[in-house]
């Protein structure tokens, strides 16, 4: 018996792959869902507007919560005058944290996870949900598994569910696998990959540049896969 079908949950979700992956997933496992996106200032809303499309295609609640990170600057996602560098093979993210690339959000995905608990204690949600991974993680420090076993602690201590021996789990599905097999777990949910957008640069009409550390690791992911790659790209020849 599924032990999360008579739970809610709560799933971060941008409309990209890992979280349209994950979303799939939690829809598979849980009860109700309820799928958060931020409108933070990111450099296109063309992944807003994926977001939007999928979750109303798989008939899940859907909330978009406006902040500005752009305001803190600091990173090439939210700052227009920060180029966006294309994949260099050259760099390779170790386990130092020595290394975090310009497209890194400072703190990012705690200020989204905070949000999310707050949605997950109204909706009286059990999990929240998060298409993370160490395997594919960019050199991003909070994809770590020790930072979600943190912020689960802190949640639990947060809260009056936490207090009251209700516990929230924060649960990163996708933690231990790459993206080939990511893709694969996906695939197995019925995921159309075509409606998702993961670019760091898409256009308006969600377009990917081909070229960023996120389109590389999505083209490796589709071709280790043994899968055809539907990205839409804004250069024929990419």
């Amino acid at each position: 018996m599924n032990e999360h079908q008579h739970q809610n949950a709560v799933v971060l979700f941008s409309g990209g792959l890992d979280s349209t992956t994950c979303l799939y997933w939690a829809k598979s496992e849980f009860a109700n869902i309820t799928a958060v996106s931020f409108s933070y200032g990111q450099r296109h809303s063309s992944e807003l507007m994926a977001a939007q499309n999928i979750t109303k295609a798989l008939g899940v609640k859907h909330l978009i919560i406006d902040i500005d990170i752009a305001k803190l600057g600091g990173s090439a996602l939210t700052d227009p005058d920060l180029h966006v560098p294309d994949y260099d093979a050259s760099i390779v993210y170790g386990d130092d944290d020595k290394v975090a690339p310009i497209t890194y959000v400072p703190a990012r995905n705690t200020i989204f996870l905070s949000y999310a608990l707050a949605v997950a204690e109204v909706t009286q949600a059990s999990a929240i949900i998060i298409g993370v991974s160490s395997v594919d993680y960019s050199g991003y420090p909070d994809c770590r598994p020790d930072f979600i076993q943190a912020f689960e602690h802190m949640a639990n201590l947060a809260t009056v569910a936490g207090r009251q021996g209700r516990r929230l789990s924060i649960i990163a599905p996708l933690q231990q696998l790459s993206k080939a097999e990511t893709l694969q777990l996906g695939l197995s949910l019925g995921v159309d990959y075509a409606l998702t957008v993961s670019c760091y640069q898409a256009d308006a009409q969600g377009r990917a540049c081909g070229h960023c550390d996120s389109c590389h690791l999505r083209k490796q992911g589709f071709m280790d896969a043994g899968v055809s790659d539907p990205t839409r790209y804004q250069q024929l020849d990419q």
